[in-house]
């Protein structure tokens, strides 16, 4: 069974796209096969929908075809049903020995979570795709950009959590003591009283007498 692979770009990633090339021996997969080159060509139009019935027509017949779940989850992608197309490529790699199509799965899983902000797990698996193929370009690459992102939200974590917690630590502004009409009016019979005691006081006071002018 022939596979040619193609990248395509989406965005800060890639997805890998195997496609069937040749059939095999057995009956099963010879039908199979038909149909996943049917859902090859209804992909390249870019009719998905067509392309995933096609896949699931073949894994109806053959389960365990793991191109047919390869091809399913990259349309499964293309529709933008990311959670569903990264639980796919899991099943597929599952299906196949080939080391090279397992760290390639497992890279386009890491691209599909990626899409959902799923950081943890997008991590994983590229760890993963690095494990069946240590020399992956893309999945290295992938994974160092995924693991900086993890350490800027990190960081921005603990900013904001040192914030909080100096914004907890300051202490309270004084309160200011309101007086109530009782005591307004309290002060102001102080203030009256002092002011005419002062009164009082000066108009006690000897005046003091005046200078003589000066003799020249």
């Amino acid at each position: 069974m022939k596979r040619v692979k193609n990248i395509v770009s989406t965005g800060t990633t890639a997805l890998i796209i195997f496609l069937l090339l040749a059939g095999a021996e057995h009956a099963y997969a010879q039908k199979s096969n038909t149909l996943i080159g049917k859902g090859n060509e209804f992909y390249r139009q870019q009719e998905y929908d067509k392309a995933r019935a096609a896949y699931e027509e073949a894994l109806a017949k053959e389960p365990g075809n793991a191109t047919a779940s390869f091809n399913m989850g990259n349309t499964l992608f293309r529709e933008k049903k990311f959670e569903e197309a990264a639980k796919t490529f899991e099943e597929a790699a599952q299906k196949t020995k080939d080391k090279t199509v397992q760290s390639q799965l497992y890279y386009n899983k890491g691209v599909a979570l990626t899409q959902q902000k799923q950081l943890e797990q997008s991590i994983e698996a590229y760890k993963q795709s690095l494990r069946f193929n240590p020399a992956d370009s893309l999945a290295r690459d992938n994974l160092q950009r995924a693991l900086n992102e993890k350490k800027q939200q990190e960081q921005q974590q603990q900013q904001e959590q040192q914030k909080k917690q100096d914004k907890k630590d300051q202490p309270p502004p004084p309160k200011q003591n309101k007086l109530n009409q009782q005591q307004v009016q309290q002060l102001l019979k102080a203030l009256e009283e002092q002011e005419k005691k002062l009164q009082e006081k000066m108009m006690k006071k000897p005046p003091v007498a005046g200078q003589p002018d000066k003799d020249w």
